[in-house]
């Protein structure tokens, strides 16, 4: 059981933002600033005070909010090493196995290119939580906007080889989108077409699909199972390279 409190919010069209409480210090920081109002909102709810800010790249969308807050708060903002001079009010850069400290809780810095050249993530392993911006999402992955497919699918085998029960915390509500496209190259995969009905279920009750775990990722996200017999039947490529198959999975999802 986490001794984090992490509370969820809604932000813009279809992001989440995330506050992350330390109870035991009263140290709280928000994932990326997709949207300044809700964040403060949800800070006065709680009673918390921002005391940091983690980036995990520089798009708008989860940085865009940071020099705002850092102004009404006085916050510390941590960011990516490899994108520091474009994330705004940045006070340190980190980069792979650098250990934030939030409190008395830790989060290890994993470096995962691909969708944008210097993205990061957050693993806060003691508590099984992780927090990896756009680089993975429930049933997807991100565009690969400045990243190599190589870089990206280098990535994601980072974050695979986090403990299959870490609860995995993405950027963007895009799970119903990604399981039809899911459903169109593996839909062989029961376990896929049973949690695209949960899905389904859950995007008509206006229900978030988000978080997710590595384990649920694993065996259903076609992204990250290059290695699947049928995924492969479907793209034409029994014998290729993983991460040939992960690049063909991007390239038809781009042009989905």
């Amino acid at each position: 059981m986490s001794k984090l409190e992490i509370q969820q919010i809604a932000c813009l069209e279809d992001n989440y933002g995330y506050l992350v409480h330390d109870p035991a210090s009263g140290a709280t920081a928000s994932i990326d600033t997709p949207e300044v109002g809700p964040i403060l909102a949800a800070l006065e709810k709680r009673g918390w005070k921002l005391t940091h800010i983690l980036n995990t790249h520089h798009h708008y969308d989860h940085a865009g909010g940071n020099a705002e807050l850092k102004e009404k708060t006085g916050c510390k903002i941590i960011g990516p090493r490899g994108e520091q001079e474009a994330i705004p009010g940045i006070d340190i850069a980190v980069g792979e196995g650098d250990i934030v400290e939030l409190g008395t809780a830790r989060a290890r810095v994993i470096e995962v290119p691909g969708h944008t050249r210097g993205h990061i993530a957050y693993s806060f392993d003691e508590d099984h939580v992780a927090f990896v911006g756009d680089t993975l999402f429930a049933l997807g992955c991100g565009r690969l906007f400045e990243g190599t497919p190589a870089q990206m699918w280098t990535s994601l085998n980072k974050l695979m080889a986090l403990p299959d029960d870490t609860i995995v915390y993405c950027a963007h509500e895009y799970t119903q989108a990604n399981a039809r496209f899911a459903l169109s190259v593996e839909p062989q995969n029961t376990a896929l077409v049973a949690r695209a009905r949960e899905i389904d279920e859950k995007r008509a009750k206006g229900e978030w699909t988000v978080p997710t775990t590595i384990a649920l990722e694993k065996a259903t996200n076609p992204f990250l199972r290059a290695a699947s017999h049928d995924l492969r039947a479907t793209l034409g490529m029994a014998n290729a390279k993983d991460v040939d198959v992960f690049a063909e999975t991007r390239h038809r999802k781009d042009n989905f």
